[in-house]
């Protein structure tokens, strides 16, 4: 008796789609040539992903305002017959894109928005921005939907021909920089029929792991007081001033620090600090993310600072509001997809990078003082596997796609090693051949292990195995928003409109030039003459002692 029960628990928890008869029969020596079909025609693609990378670097927006990427890609996928889904969980950039019929239902996705103040000409090897104090794609972001888009349309070839049952779904990762949307899709019930998801982030290499990735989980809160208005310098003592209780709670907070474990990361930016020193100011705002490495600790910051932000309140006679602006669990991923395609990883291997895009990367690591001046990798990454220990550090919402269902991150190299994140020198790359041969190369690490997963059903069937018997056999999900809270969609509009008229002027045009390298006038790499004799000095030094590099 007790066997039969515990058949039929494992059947309610793996997706009823997996049947041999639902599956096409494609012998190992079949899935070998779709595959190399695969890659030939992702290869043939290349400026086709080039182009979309080029123009959605090009529109450089900030999270919740990404419309002109959004309706660009979306138009893409429209005219290759996906279904489009537009405004999502409440979000004029979010969308979901949908092709084919039936099961399995794989979710493939990747963010789409930038980073504040982070223009910079591609290819150039120091500080040159497009327009000085401009948004940029200071991590990349460019790069992800087009891969994706890549290397379903490949795919989608094979599927129509073969007669291949499953469906595609595509979907951005909007103002991913404010941990903004993916929680607010998982409680609106946009992956509740989807039997797994492949998401897709720039780095500097070809990878993928598995399991407890080691960084930290996430809450974002705004904190507004209100008090009330005086002549700063006739009458301060009938203000009530609201700028005291941020300054107060951000004391509070800091004095905090010294009693919370070292895996916590939190860190603010007053938003709204008043008008004009003559005005006591009657509102005033601060925005705190408070990360930590589990749900309990992320929701101990967060209490903690609810409790201060009182006090504050409390000392200085103002009201008090608070307003969920975004979150992200901790981070993972499963394990039998990510071993599936890892082995693809290793078919297509690392790009073959030239003297130019070594020279740009060496220049780069060098101008931001990189503890390595290694160039770009020419080694490919060993499978991830999960961390022991960790002190903490960034965090991502595709974590709560994670915990919800089977997913996988495909990390490709598209940018450089060594660079501080969040930064105009992580744009650098990222509309240079640099970026477009490394989403190439993901698009292929990609399109292979989808066609694994809709031609071989045990891969999902062992992910989902995974899932409910390793994953979260002991830790639950529990969303760190409520049913009230909503997506915090007016956040950088009045940056974009300040900017956005300027950044029109250098929207990337691919009928008049080959690539937004061109368009720019930029002849590729660009080094200062020190950057030049530095690098040549180090190649001659590296060449005399046997030690030069060789890309394989």
């Amino acid at each position: 008796m007790k066997s039969c029960i515990r058949l039929l628990c494992l059947l309610l928890c793996v997706p009823m789609w997996v049947s041999a008869q639902n599956q096409p029969s494609i012998s190992p020596e079949k899935l070998e040539t779709l595959k190399q079909e695969l890659v030939t025609e992702i290869d043939k693609n290349a400026k086709f992903t080039q182009e979309m990378i080029d123009m959605v670097f090009s529109f450089g927006e900030l999270g919740f305002q990404e419309t002109e990427t959004s309706k660009y890609l979306t138009d893409i996928l429209k005219k290759n017959g996906f279904r489009i889904e537009y405004g999502i969980s409440g979000v004029p950039t979010a969308w979901i894109a949908k092709w084919g019929t039936g099961k399995p239902l794989i979710a493939v996705g990747s963010d789409i928005d930038c980073i504040p103040k982070a223009s910079q000409k591609p290819g150039v090897a120091y500080h040159d921005p497009v327009i000085e104090g401009a948004p940029g794609h200071g991590e990349g972001h460019n790069s992800g939907v087009p891969l994706n888009i890549t290397s379903v349309l490949a795919l989608k070839k094979i599927m129509e021909r073969e007669k291949i049952p499953g469906t595609l779904m595509l979907w951005p990762g909007v103002a991913e920089e404010q941990l903004g949307t993916k929680a607010f899709y998982i409680r609106d019930g946009y992956f509740k029929d989807v039997d797994a998801c492949i998401f897709t982030h720039v780095d500097d290499n070809l990878a993928v792991s598995w399991g407890d990735a080691g960084y930290n989980g996430m809450i974002s809160v705004k904190f507004t007081f209100e008090g009330q208005a005086a002549h700063a310098a006739g009458a301060p003592w009938r203000g009530k001033s609201a700028l005291d209780a941020v300054e107060l709670m951000n004391i509070g907070w800091n004095f905090k620090r010294e009693h919370l474990e070292p895996t916590q990361r939190s860190h603010y930016v007053i938003v709204d600090g008043g008008d004009q020193p003559n005005v006591v100011p009657s509102k005033a705002s601060v925005w705190y993310y408070f990360r930590e490495r589990t749900y309990p600790k992320i929701k101990s910051l967060y209490d903690a600072g609810i409790k201060i932000a009182n006090g504050a309140a409390m000392m200085t006679d103002t009201k008090m509001t608070y307003e969920v602006m975004g979150s992200a669990w901790p981070g993972h991923f499963n394990k039998p997809i990510a071993e599936t395609m890892y082995e693809n990883i290793k078919r297509v291997g690392l790009p073959t990078w030239t003297e130019a895009d070594q020279m740009l990367a060496k220049a780069s690591q060098k101008e931001m003082n990189a503890p390595k001046i290694t160039g770009l990798d020419t080694k490919l990454d060993t499978l991830g596997k999960p961390v022991t220990f960790s002190l903490g550090g960034g965090s991502d919402d595709i974590a709560d796609i994670s915990w919800s269902l089977p997913t996988v991150v495909l990390r490709y190299p598209s940018n450089m090693p060594g660079l501080p994140g969040h930064h105009w020198s992580n744009a650098i790359a990222m509309a240079t051949p640099i970026a477009h041969k490394g989403a190439t190369a993901g698009a292929k690490a990609e399109a292979l292990t989808l066609l694994d997963m809709l031609t071989k059903p045990e891969i999902i069937t062992q992910a989902w195995e995974y899932y409910n018997k390793e994953q979260t056999k002991e830790t639950k999900y529990t969303p760190l928003i409520s049913d009230k809270d909503k997506p915090a969609i007016h956040l950088n509009e009045k940056i974009m409109a300040q900017y956005r008229p300027q950044m029109k002027k250098y929207y990337y045009d691919p009928t008049k030039y080959k690539s937004y390298l061109e368009q720019l006038g930029i002849k590729y790499p660009v080094l200062r003459d020190d950057q030049k004799a530095a690098i040549q000095s180090e190649s001659k030094a590296a060449e005399a002692s046997g030690n030069s590099p060789k890309n394989p």
